[in-house]
């Protein structure tokens, strides 16, 4: 009689909570995990994190898109640089969300080394290895291959710090020269992209007001590479109800492409202008 041979399950994800809540209040970004086995995506519009780092043929097709886009929407082409900033924007928006969302929701903060990485700008899927994570004392998933516990809650802000600058770092590294800035600059526009990124999903789960308090702890101004903190702050509506609002660390240069308009959150913004524009959007 054969006899059949029980496989081992595989361990279970520390982040499929994580991702799976987060693609039920944005179902335009989706996160999917990889097996130790399975091969990172390539072709049918995928480019791998280490592609991007790399600065080659993968990222000029990843910019021709932010170009075609502009063209489309605007009537004209941007500067290289302008289409650079544009293009780290779009990828690493997305990416700092695979580190930050399960901190904020599970206070877990996997690593993910950019080899483990890649992104399907079209869809808004990511896909990603998770083989290491940090996580607090008396965590269920403390007993996980490939978990790592910390002391207390600073430490795993230090972890978040660490886990993004490893990989925002190298794709840094890949737009940089694209992008004619100086390294405090890039880092600055990182430093955005993790706040903007969570402060906008702490909203939609119902938690901005923790999102930006957890966001001012995790960037307090002296965190290197890091540059500035989220810059928080409250207007008023006409109304009397509050407004939050931030100011930018660095500039994504849209002013280039339409000077009539500037993001809410630029320093070229005025109060009042964000006043009259957060008003009617809220």
């Amino acid at each position: 009689m054969a006899v059949s041979t029980l496989l081992p399950s595989p361990a279970p994800s520390p982040v499929a909570d994580s991702y799976a809540r987060l693609a039920e209040v944005f179902p335009g970004l989706r996160l999917g995990e990889l097996s130790a086995t399975q091969p990172v995506p390539s072709g049918a519009g995928w480019v791998g994190a280490a592609e991007l780092a790399a600065g080659g043929a993968a990222l000029d097709a990843f910019l021709a898109q932010d170009d075609a886009q502009v063209v489309r929407d605007y009537g004209h082409q941007a500067r290289p640089d302008v289409i650079a900033s544009f293009g780290f924007h779009r990828y690493a928006w997305p990416a700092c969300l695979l580190i930050t969302v399960p901190w904020f929701l599970h206070r877990r903060v996997p690593r993910v080394p950019v080899a483990d990485a890649a992104f399907q700008r079209a869809s808004g899927r990511f896909a990603v290895r998770v083989t290491e994570f940090a996580c607090l004392p008396g965590d269920p998933a403390a007993h996980l291959p490939g978990a790592r516990v910390v002391a207390d809650e600073e430490a795993l802000r230090g972890e978040v710090r660490a886990a993004v600058a490893e990989h925002i770092g190298p794709v840094l590294d890949g737009f940089g020269p694209r992008m004619r800035r100086g390294r405090r600059a890039l880092w600055g526009m990182a430093t955005d992209e993790i706040v903007e990124g969570l402060w906008y999903v702490g909203a939609l789960l119902g938690e901005e007001a923790r999102a930006m308090a957890e966001l001012d702890a995790l960037l307090p101004g002296t965190a290197k590479p890091y540059v500035g903190t989220p810059g928080f702050r409250e207007l008023t509506a006409p109304d009397g109800r509050p407004l939050p609002t931030r100011d930018r660390a660095s500039c994504c240069f849209f002013y280039t492409v339409r000077p009539e308009e500037t993001c809410v959150t630029c320093p070229r913004t005025c109060d009042a202008e964000r006043v009259e524009r957060l008003s009617a959007a809220s």
